[in-house]
């Protein structure tokens, strides 16, 4: 049994290397914290020794930080892979099963903002099917109260936006 610490580094690749997508910060916090593997800082020190490591990558917005598994960390895993009990790797398979869906959906649906040169707002709305950008939309607002509600409601309303920009452009 490996020692605590390195049992948790190798929970997250696990975690990562199961799924097609890429992982925000709070969905495996949200895991690891449901199954009470360990607390919040040390999952935080964790995530940053692997990033250091190059185990794993992230991908920071504004909004959302987002992590997927290198070839290192999949190169890695495979060495340690064993060093995982079964019974945390069926509640790792569980949970991705049961919350597969709802993790990729908004894994998939992504907005983000950042100030421009004229102090107004530039909002970038995506919707992603695994690399590549369905819908890949860059508008500017004139507070940060509107580009935060941009994100916000984009999460909830980006489908029938993109119905209605597909079905006018295919007129």
């Amino acid at each position: 049994m490996p020692e605590p610490f390195t049992l948790y580094k190798l929970i997250i690749l696990y975690m990562l290397s199961k799924v097609n997508f890429t992982l925000s910060n709070s969905q495996i916090t949200d895991f690891i914290l449901e199954k009470e593997y360990t607390d919040y800082l040390t999952l935080q020190q964790a995530l940053a020794e692997l990033l250091d490591s190059k185990l794993i990558q992230v991908d920071a917005s504004s909004t959302n930080t987002l992590y997927s598994i290198t070839e290192e960390g999949i190169e890695t895993l495979g060495f340690f892979e064993n060093r995982i009990s079964e019974q945390i790797k069926e509640d790792i398979t569980s949970y991705i099963t049961s919350h597969g869906y709802e993790l990729y959906d908004e894994r998939s649906v992504l907005a983000d903002f950042e100030r421009n040169s004229e102090n107004e707002y530039e909002v970038r709305c995506r919707v992603m099917e695994k690399k590549s950008a369905l819908i890949d939309l860059t508008i500017t607002v004139p507070t940060l109260e509107d580009a935060e509600t941009v994100c916000r409601n984009w999460q909830n309303g980006s489908q029938p936006v993109y119905a209605y920009i597909m079905s006018e452009l295919l007129k």
